[in-house]
């Protein structure tokens, strides 16, 4: 006795047995989805593209000087902001060893220990500082670092204020992740007699890496342009900062948010040429992350 299979009817199958009505209504909802995706990716590709293209002018325009050399004064071609490029890149690292070091940490309480009585309050207190604004939180950041001179206007102030926006968003997204394990594969490790603590550190936070550490890499996009809360922090400085305290650092942000309303053309150039750089550097850290993950998996 022999059983037939017959392949699945495709999706072009089924559409043509469908009555005119029926067909009529599914085109259009399709025709209704792709408008509206057009509508929301016009606006992105619109702003990509002009940045893009004062940009890439800009840069190429300045290049090289505008990765080796410090700012000029006004009135003066040439010129660079790679002290900007590279307190950017000081703060952001700052921010993102903060941010997953108490982010992963209160997700993995959230996910882990959901019973737990303090669950719910640190629940609710992530979803608030979600809802700050970026310049209540550089208030606070210089009201206890920067007046109290524990650490002046510095790169580790700026810093901190950039993780202190991080965490609430890699706390979601940690916590969001890990339920995502299924539950099996914890109570597998249980069963054979690891604790609950060598359980989620080798089995079920390796299991969502891939996820952290997209999470994280949003959070890293989300903070990248802040410009408001390094304004009370890291302060901005078109010299080199030798030092994380006790010493203005200069941002891509700040320097992009001074130059932009600027009357000398040149420094409006290098504020179109430093956008372009901060979403080179956003595209290459979510680049980075995402084949970082792939080769682990």
């Amino acid at each position: 006795m022999t059983v037939s299979s017959k392949a699945p009817p495709s999706a072009r199958a089924l559409s043509s047995k469908l009555s005119p009505t029926r067909r009529f209504q599914n085109n259009l909802m399709l025709g209704l989805i792709v408008l509206g995706t057009l509508v929301v990716l016009l606006p992105l590709f619109l702003i990509f593209g002009y940045v893009l293209i004062k940009g890439f002018t800009a840069v190429i325009d300045g290049f090289p000087t505008f990765f080796t050399q410090l700012p000029k004064p006004i009135g003066e071609t040439g010129g660079g902001i790679a002290q900007a490029i590279v307190g950017s890149l000081i703060m952001l690292a700052i921010a993102t060893v903060l941010a997953s070091l108490i982010g992963i940490g209160g997700g993995i309480f959230l996910a882990e220990y959901a019973e737990h009585r303090l669950a719910n309050l640190v629940r609710i207190m992530s979803d608030v500082l979600t809802g700050i604004p970026a310049i209540v939180v550089g208030l606070v950041v210089y009201v206890m670092l920067v007046q109290s001179k524990i650490t002046g206007y510095s790169g580790l102030a700026g810093g901190i204020a950039l993780g202190l926006i991080m965490v609430p968003i890699v706390v979601r997204a940690t916590e969001e992740v890990l339920k995502l394990i299924p539950t099996t594969i914890r109570e597998a490790g249980l069963a054979l007699g690891l604790p609950r603590w060598k359980v989620i550190l080798s089995i079920v936070l390796p299991s969502a890496r891939s996820g952290i550490v997209t999470g994280l890499t949003l959070a890293v996009a989300r903070v990248s342009g802040e410009a408001a809360p390094l304004i009370f922090t890291s302060l901005g400085n078109t010299f080199y900062s030798n030092s994380l305290v006790q010493n203005p650092m200069a941002a891509l942000p700040l320097q992009i948010y001074e130059y932009s309303k600027s009357p000398a053309p040149e420094q409006v150039s290098l504020a179109w040429a430093g956008s372009l750089v901060l979403v080179f550097i956003i595209f290459v850290a979510g680049l980075i992350a995402r084949i970082a993950t792939r080769q682990r998996r």
